[in-house]
């Protein structure tokens, strides 16, 4: 298996960009989009948990948006093979002291799908 294709990190890093946009922008199509839809789907939020992609897009349709102010540090993308990734990265924002982490691992499931959320974890932490 071959780790951190140049193009797949590519691929990865364009969907994430997206998702990141959606997120900030409260874009709830495109964040529900780019999460897999199936019973298999878990996302761990700060203060909830989903299970299934249901579950997550009716937690998405009541949540807050996130601060428009989230700034993105330390991302990490790692590719294996061409199918699976995972990305991690840490964001602040002028409304919390805190700092955040978040989790997401991605998966090609076919031509017709596209990369997809297929778990994400996200929690908050006193900054260091």
């Amino acid at each position: 298996m071959e780790i951190n294709l140049p193009e797949v990190i590519a691929e990865v890093c364009a969907a994430f960009v997206a998702y990141e946009r959606a997120l900030v922008a409260n874009d709830i199509e495109t964040m529900n989009a780019l999460f897999w839809n199936a019973s298999e789907t878990v996302r761990y939020g700060i203060a909830e948990i989903q299970h299934g992609g249901e579950a997550i897009r009716e937690w998405r349709e009541n949540c807050a948006p996130v601060p428009a102010s989230r700034m993105l540090h330390r991302t990490v993308i790692t590719t294996f093979g061409t199918d699976f990734a995972t990305v991690s990265t840490e964001f602040t924002s002028d409304e919390t002291p805190l700092i955040g982490r978040q989790m997401q691992s991605w998966a090609r499931l076919g031509p017709a799908n596209g990369w997809k959320i297929v778990a994400a974890h996200v929690s908050l932490i006193p900054k260091p």
